[in-house]
């Protein structure tokens, strides 16, 4: 990639990445890190991308891998965290909050479908091939995290 088009990917996609980050590792400074080692292999890499969705699906894919890298070292299960309290978002509605709160327990794997179909607006083959499960898997776990939510909701009414 060109200098000049390597910098309007990283800006185009340095946000995503981020969330995406965000979802998997859980501290801002671990999505931070993540999103920097990920623009970092997006500048070694020698491939050449077909297109904007490609390397969209490029980026995430190695996004994805490299928060499961980091998860799985060993230090990881190691280590204290600097403060009680986690950063998170301040809602203005109690009831986002709460929603927000709702997706945050549902396992990994339905937070981030529901992630990636709903605030990146990915369709569900795109989400399959990122993920590396099938588009069947991706739309069973939209449903069951679609109904976990549902019965959140109607358990607090």
């Amino acid at each position: 990639m060109e200098p000049n088009e390597l910098a309007a990917a990283a800006g185009r996609y340095r946000d995503m990445i981020y969330r995406v980050a965000l979802h998997w590792c859980g501290h801002p400074q671990e999505a931070e890190d993540a999103t920097q080692d990920t623009l970092l292999k997006l500048c070694t890499t020698h491939r050449h991308f077909a297109d904007e969705e490609h390397l969209r699906s490029w980026l995430l894919r190695v996004t994805i891998n490299h928060c499961k890298s980091r998860l799985r070292a060993p230090w990881q299960t190691r280590r204290l965290p600097l403060e009680e309290v986690p950063d998170a978002p301040v809602f203005d509605d109690p009831t986002q909050r709460e929603l927000y709160d709702a997706v945050l327990a549902l396992p990994q794997a339905y937070r981030m479908v529901l992630y990636l179909f709903y605030y990146e607006d990915m369709p569900t083959r795109e989400i399959a091939a990122v993920l590396h499960i099938s588009q069947n898997a991706v739309t069973t776990r939209l449903t069951r995290a679609r109904e976990a939510l549902r019965q959140t909701y109607q358990e607090d009414l």
